[in-house]
């Protein structure tokens, strides 16, 4: 091989590293674009993602978080946990989906304002929902045919509850754990 032939096989590789690494961050860049436009306001989005991480600091990760939240069982271990939003009739809740080798649980970033039926006070509070893993059906993967970047997964429960995640910002590795929690339990 002559120099030139060998100048111009480096300078494309150089060309191809460099497009692989922009195509990464680019697909890393539209999936924080993503998860953050599904919040109603970017300032309150910041919010909750600056509170979220204070408070995984302060209780030692997010492991000590689905502890103290959620509790764990003998043996129990914690797989993944994903910043992402629960689909509600209300809109998206943005929050922490816990993956364990026997429960799937979401707790929101920020308190959600309730109304107590009995008193008409409001009460803020986490919105939470636990789902034991021998209580799940199915697992659906799924993108919005209209934006094919927006994927989510719906779990269906055995008496037919339906809960939809979204906004992702390493979807392919949340659905990897959540089958492998699933398998687990089988």
């Amino acid at each position: 091989m002559n120099s030139s032939t060998a100048k111009e096989t480096t300078a494309t590789a150089k060309m191809e590293h460099k497009k692989a690494t922009t195509r990464k961050n680019t697909s890393f860049a539209c999936r924080v674009h993503q998860h953050v436009k599904l919040g109603p306001k970017l300032s309150e989005t910041l919010k909750g993602k600056l509170s979220l991480g204070a408070r995984i600091i302060q209780e030692g990760g997010r492991g000590n978080i689905f502890k103290n939240i959620f509790g764990m069982q003998e043996g129990e271990k914690v797989l993944k946990a994903s910043q992402c939003y629960l689909y509600t009739t209300a809109g998206p809740i943005a929050g922490v989906l816990f993956i364990s080798t026997q429960k799937v649980a979401f707790c929101s970033e920020r308190p959600i304002t309730f109304s107590s039926a009995s008193t008409g006070e409001s009460r803020k509070i986490p919105y939470k929902v636990l789902i034991p893993i021998g209580k799940i059906k199915e697992v659906n993967e799924g993108q919005n045919v209209n934006q094919e970047e927006q994927k989510y997964i719906e779990i269906v429960t055995h008496d037919d509850s339906e809960f939809w995640f979204m906004g992702f910002l390493r979807y392919e590795k949340a659905f990897r754990n959540l089958q492998k929690a699933i398998s687990m339990s089988i």
